[in-house]
């Protein structure tokens, strides 16, 4: 009755030490690139749609899942990447957006200072090829104008690591 009584409580004990071992650990995240940035629009990013706004953001990891935790007056989220490049395009940290369907899409973040491009799901357009547009009057030799999907960049200012 005693040895039971015994082990109730150091089961009670251990089982309460790896609790605290657990949060501990979570607590301790250390941040390894953070920033702000702002959207001049309403953006989708992943599966997520964040309002025009300034935000903040954090990595704990520069492992996968590649995980970045934007913080916003209007708006929070969680954003997976679903794949890291070392092969970095610009010198200066940015996302770059695509219009896709009149939707503004954040398809990459590049962190030259991690020496990272991620990207980020993006839905397929609707209209792969360009559109063509003629004008009525114009004769059959003028060239037909073209639409394409539209990109910008959006500038990211880093903290530090």
């Amino acid at each position: 009755m005693r040895s039971a009584r015994y082990l109730k409580a150091i089961t009670k004990l251990g089982l309460t030490a790896v609790a605290f071992g657990i949060l501990a650990g979570a607590g301790s995240a250390v941040t390894v690139y953070q920033g702000k940035f702002t959207l001049p629009i309403e953006v989708r990013w992943g599966s997520s749609t964040l309002p025009a706004g300034e935000y903040t953001f954090e990595m704990v990891s520069q492992a996968s899942p590649y995980r970045i935790y934007i913080h916003g007056q209007k708006a929070n989220a969680i954003i997976q990447a679903i794949s890291a490049d070392t092969e970095v395009l610009s010198t200066t940290a940015q996302l770059d957006i695509v219009d896709l369907s009149d939707v503004p899409t954040i398809k990459t973040f590049e962190a030259p200072e991690l020496g990272v491009t991620f990207t980020y799901f993006t839905p397929k357009q609707k209209h792969v090829a360009p559109k063509e547009v003629r004008h009525k009057g114009l004769p059959q030799t003028e060239p037909a104008s073209q639409v394409s999907a539209s990109t910008m960049s959006i500038a990211v200012h880093p903290s530090g690591r």
